[in-house]
Order: C-alpha cells, then sequence, then structure tokens
C-alpha cells in the first residue's frame, strides 16, 4: 500500500515509518516540524515532506495516490496550563476534521488514528462492597497530608485499581486528552458520512530511543532519562506508587502496522484499541530501573502533586490481540533499561 504518515518526522512517526517500510509498504511523510517536537531550524528529514495537516492544500497533495492514512501528527504532552488549550484545538482538532475531509475529496477510506489513553483520564476503581465505581475526587487537602490513593465514589473505603477497557467512558483532564478525545470523534463522523473505517489506537506511555529531550511536553520517561543524562536524580511526584503502563515505540509502530493491515477488512466505523505492554509497573519503579541501568543517583520521591495528574490508569491489551493479531514484544524492564542509554532528539 501507499500510506501517507503524518507526523512522520516525529518520534512516533519516525518509527511508524521505518516499521512499514520493512513490510514492503510505500510511505508518504508529512511534518510541519512543530517546534514543541523538534528544535529551531531542525533539518526536515529525507523522504518527509514539509507540510501542515491544516492546510488543505499540502493535504491534497500529500494524498495523491495513497491508500491509507497513518495519522500521527499531534501537540502531545498535556499542555502547561489552560493557555495552552487554543494550540491543542487548532493543531490536534482542526488538523484532524481538514485531513478528514482532504480524505473524503481524495476517496481515501482507510485511517489508523494515534489516539492515547489520556482519553480515560484516571483509571477505574473496585470498592469490596459497592463494586466497580468512579474514584473520589482527590482533594487537595489529602494529597497535601500525602494521601495520594482515591477512595470510593459512594462510600470512600479504599479502593483497588483495575484494567480500563475500551467501552469506558471519556474522561479528559487535560488540553491533550480533550484534543484526543475529539479526534475519535471527528474520525467516528466521518465513518458515518464517508462510509470509511478507521482504528484508533490508544497508546499508553510510550517509550524508546529519539525520544524528544527534556521539554514541558516531554513524558515522564524522557524527563527522568534527561534529568540522569545531567547527573541529576529523577524526581518522582507523589508516593511514587502510581501505576502506568510503559509501551515500546517500535511495539507501537507494529500497532500501526497490525491496524492497517487490517482496517480494510473491518466494518465502517471506528474500532478503537488499547496499545499497552501487558505489563504495568509504578513511577517509582519505571524511575529506579532507569537510574540503575543509567549508573545514576536514586530517584527522589517529592510528594509534590498536580491538579491534573491521574493516580493510577492501565488499559487492558486483550482487544488488540484478539482483534488485530498484536501483542507487545518489548517487556519494560529490558526497553526501559536499553532507554538510559539511547539516543534521545535533540533537535
Amino acid at each position: 500500500m501507499r500510506v501517507l504518515v503524518t507526523g512522520a518526522a516525529g518520534f512516533i512517526g519516525t518509527h511508524v515509518s521505518a516499521v512499514l517500510r520493512e513490510a514492503g509498504h510505500e510511505i508518504v511523510g508529512l511534518d510541519l516540524m512543530h517546534p514543541a517536537a523538534h528544535r529551531a531550524q531542525a533539518p526536515v528529514p529525507p523522504g518527509v515532506r514539509h507540510g501542515d495537516v491544516r492546510r488543505a492544500a499540502d493535504v491534497d497533495a500529500a494524498l495523491e495516490g495513497v491508500d491509507a492514512v497513518c495519522h500521527q501528527a499531534a501537540m502531545v504532552g498535556n499542555g502547561v496550563d489552560a493557555q495552552d488549550l487554543p494550540a491543542y484545538a487548532d493543531h490536534n482538532d482542526h488538523g484532524t476534521a481538514v485531513l478528514l475531509a482532504a480524505m473524503g475529496r481524495a476517496g481515501v477510506g482507510r485511517l489508523v488514528l494515534a489516539s492515547s489513553m489520556v482519553v480515560y483520564g484516571d483509571g477505574r476503581y473496585t470498592c469490596a462492597e459497592h463494586g466497580d465505581v468512579p474514584p473520589a475526587p482527590r482533594r487537595v487537602d489529602d494529597l497535601d497530608a500525602g494521601r495520594f490513593d482515591p477512595g470510593c465514589g459512594v462510600c470512600g473505603a479504599p479502593v483497588t485499581w483495575r484494567h480500563v477497557g475500551e467501552d469506558a467512558a471519556f474522561e479528559p483532564r487535560t488540553s491533550y486528552a480533550a484534543s484526543k478525545v475529539a479526534q475519535e470523534h471527528y474520525a467516528s463522523a466521518w465513518c458515518t458520512l464517508e462510509g470509511g473505517s478507521a482504528v484508533a489506537l490508544r497508546y499508553h506511555n510510550v517509550y524508546g530511543p529519539g525520544m524528544p529531550a527534556d521539554t514541558p511536553y516531554s513524558g515522564v520517561a524522557a524527563i527522568f532519562r534527561s534529568a540522569l543524562e545531567r547527573g541529576q536524580a529523577p524526581r518522582v511526584f507523589e508516593d511514587g506508587q502510581q501505576m502506568r503502563d510503559f509501551v515500546h515505540v517500535r511495539d507501537v509502530a507494529r500497532a500501526n502496522l497490525a491496524a492497517l493491515e487490517r482496517v480494510g477488512d473491518l466494518a465502517s466505523g471506528l474500532h478503537a484499541y488499547n496499545v499497552a505492554s501487558g505489563h504495568p509497573c509504578t513511577l517509582g519503579e519505571m524511575a529506579r530501573i532507569l537510574a540503575a541501568a543509567g549508573d545514576g543517583p536514586d530517584p527522589v520521591v517529592t510528594g509534590d502533586h498536580r491538579p491534573y495528574d491521574v493516580r493510577h490508569v492501565v488499559a487492558s491489551p486483550q482487544r488488540a490481540y484478539d482483534e488485530l493479531g498484536f501483542t507487545a514484544e518489548v517487556p519494560p524492564a529490558e526497553g526501559l533499561a536499553d532507554l538510559a542509554h539511547a539516543p534521545l532528539r535533540t533537535r
């Protein structure tokens, strides 16, 4: 197939393009080279067109002769504060709408969309008395006192976290999360309007070689890795017991390949899949793996907290295995240890 990969020069887009080429697909790359992901005046890589998914002419030209689209282009990270809302809406919401309209004009009916587990907000929990429940809101006085785990939303009793399935309700808590929900809704509407088929891949915490170095938009693995490179201890918020799933970027690229090669066989409409390693660990454990592998200082657990952070969020990868035949291959203990020495993106 001839595949348009948006965001093809980015961290994930670079790996997606490489895996698709290895599988015999022809890649058309498009990337804005946005400064949040690339340093100023970074050169456009070979085989990638400089273009903006928000500009119809750029997208129309890139779609010529294309059979399917892997849409990776996006503003990433949580955002710093509410002042980032317009930028996320512009790049992620508006850019996706322009792309989908162009796909309609070009008659391209297959889409793989980079979504995220952040659409779920906080994770899902079980109370011994009330079963599956929403978590009670975490109060600032509890957080200040070091009480980080939420209670039952019904009775306030302690709860245990459980895996989140793809049918869970959306509860976005950040600019980025809200934009990812919007992207999925636009893709679903496009499927209805155009009879297209789309797969939304809800990535967990993606890490691996080529991650952007420390910026306000970096993921936590890159932030910790950058600290170690400076000879500093990773600073872990709360008590370090927050549960996450870290998935290697090569596995994320393989998930895109699996989705691309099956989306044409799926019924029209949007099909969502969690993309996770299946081996959750705490943020404290992740920091310790990086520090030990990099021979750096031990992590420091700070007790700091932010209002939009979630406590535990781990989603089930079962549906991706059952319907796409995808399962992650790189265990976090191995991949995170490799990250301690892997090059980061500095431009």
